[in-house]
């Protein structure tokens, strides 16, 4: 790697965290800054996976508290979430180059899209507080393993869809249904995140230099959350993702 190149994915990764932690869309910043600098596709996916794997998991220990009042729903919750991470991970590493580079800007897209409604899906939560849910039923728990085996496979917006998918399965407490998002986001992503490391398909010195520079990130970003205008940025990461989708879809 070249010092600009060690540069251009440090300060993606930076900004990655730093989004994350602030109003999400991270992956926006690292994945295509991988790409920039010729790691290829599936590789890279895998390696912003890694790169990002922490901050999953901080924010599931900083939920600890509100998955108490499911701990017996956990357990099912955390075997589809599993399974379906570890399937997603197997798809990915299954899929050739030119073949996932053909899916990106449907990736890409969509992951956009889903991070464009998460306002009115959040309006929509709320308006569904304390009314009455479907309960826990088949419907549900296939939906959350699909959101599942998307995460493993791509994981940009997947925490939007994770969301609707605990709704449809009864929950209807705002805080508690960010808890289990965060905790099965992380499950999803160490699972995946094995599953790639055990295959090789992770460009360790990519990655190290990200994850150093995202939990750099994630850290600033959390400690300036409260100062920043998250509506701003959520606007430049969609319209980043819109820019990047249009992009890698013209790309000859």
């Amino acid at each position: 790697m070249t010092a600009s190149e060690i540069a251009l994915i440090a300060v993606a990764a930076f900004l990655a965290g730093a989004m994350n932690s602030v109003a999400g869309g991270g992956t926006f910043f690292s994945f295509p800054a991988l790409l920039s600098v010729g790691v290829p596709p599936v590789m890279a996916n895998a390696s912003n996976a890694v790169a990002l794997w922490p901050a999953s998991l901080a924010g599931a220990l900083a939920s600890r508290d509100a998955l108490y009042a499911h701990r017996r729903q956990l357990p099912m919750l955390s075997i589809v979430a599993f399974l379906g991470g570890l399937l997603g991970g197997l798809m990915l590493l299954s899929v050739r180059d030119h073949v996932f580079t053909q899916l990106i800007p449907w990736l890409l897209g969509a992951a956009t899209a889903m991070f464009a409604l998460s306002g009115v899906l959040s309006r929509q939560l709320a308006r569904l507080r304390g009314s009455a849910l479907p309960g826990h039923g088949l419907g549900g728990t296939l939906f959350q393993f699909l959101v599942s085996v998307y995460g493993g496979f791509f994981g940009a917006g997947m925490g939007i869809v994770m969301i609707a998918a605990l709704a449809i399965q009864g929950h209807t407490d705002l805080n508690e249904i960010n808890a289990l998002k965060n905790w099965l986001s992380a499950v999803i992503y160490s699972v995946a995140v094995a599953t790639f490391v055990i295959a090789g398909a992770v460009s360790w010195p990519h990655t190290v230099i990200m994850l150093v520079a995202a939990v750099a990130g994630g850290y600033l970003g959390a400690r300036l959350a409260r100062r920043l205008p998250a509506q701003w940025l959520r606007r430049m990461i969609i319209a980043i993702g819109t820019g990047l989708t249009l992009y890698y879809a013209l790309k000859p």
